[in-house]
């Protein structure tokens, strides 16, 4: 028998912004070639929940979820915190955009070069764990706006894989006045992009997919604006649970 792969939590927020044409775009990251997982796809911003993300400190550096978000706690369970936290410190590790309310109640932007600048240093000791987003929240007065971030459906990586996560997907607006950048350590490009073009560009093998991106994006291009699919994330009462299998019936190949 081959060894169980063990299953790690992990969480990823799909970001969207209106655009002047009817329709929407969501910020996607190519991930290195070197990666061990995903290599070279384009993924949306998300990683594993590491046990910080669980800890009770983060209570006084969020505002949410709301009462209307009741239903997302619920199926999220006990852990809600870790999944939430974890998806918000994911998107500015890997793409700079930190979803936050600043002292006077507003959202953070980076409107400032310097204030940019600023928080631009933060994201590599961040990634190193060197720094955490409780700390960066505690040094800039920052609320992390979890009212703003909807659960949105559930993955399970397929046995057989060599590395399997079981990933809840959140959807949340991006920040006005931030623009989104990659790492440049695990993701090597950035692009803002409709479902409906990546779906195109994915079938003419010009933009790598996994099946799970695909899904989604399938299931996003359903929506015809940002508000349309934001509103139904919010009021969201089913969140499905999606376990795909790889196929063991495959044909042989003929010798």
């Amino acid at each position: 028998m081959p060894p169980v792969q063990p299953i790690r939590p992990a969480a990823t927020v799909i970001l969207v912004r209106e655009i002047a044409e009817p329709g929407f775009e969501i910020f996607m990251l190519r991930r290195t070639s070197k990666a061990a997982f995903a290599g070279g796809m384009y993924v949306f911003p998300g990683g594993r929940v590491d046990h910080d993300d669980h800890l009770h400190k983060y209570d006084a550096y969020r505002t949410g979820p709301s009462d209307l978000q009741e239903p997302q706690l619920t199926a999220l369970g006990n852990e809600w915190r870790g999944f939430y936290i974890a998806s918000l410190r994911e998107s500015f590790e890997e793409a700079g955009l930190l979803l936050a309310y600043t002292e006077d109640g507003s959202l953070l932007n980076y409107n400032d070069p310097d204030l940019a600048n600023r928080f631009d240093s933060y994201r590599e000791p961040l990634h190193d764990n060197k720094l955490s987003l409780a700390e960066i929240c505690a040094t800039e007065k920052l609320k992390l706006a979890l009212d703003r971030v909807h659960y949105y459906n559930r993955f399970v990586t397929p046995l057989g894989r060599p590395r399997r996560f079981d990933t809840r997907f959140f959807v949340a607006e991006a920040p006005a006045g931030q623009a989104g950048y990659h790492d440049d350590i695990e993701t090597v490009d950035s692009i803002w992009i409709s479902p409906v073009e990546a779906l195109a560009r994915n079938k003419a093998k010009e933009f790598d997919l996994m099946n799970v991106t695909r899904m989604q994006l399938e299931k996003l291009a359903e929506f015809t604006s940002a508000g349309d699919l934001l509103d139904a994330s919010a009021r969201n009462q089913e969140f499905p649970v999606h376990r795909p299998r790889i196929p063991t019936d495959l044909p042989r190949s003929k010798k």
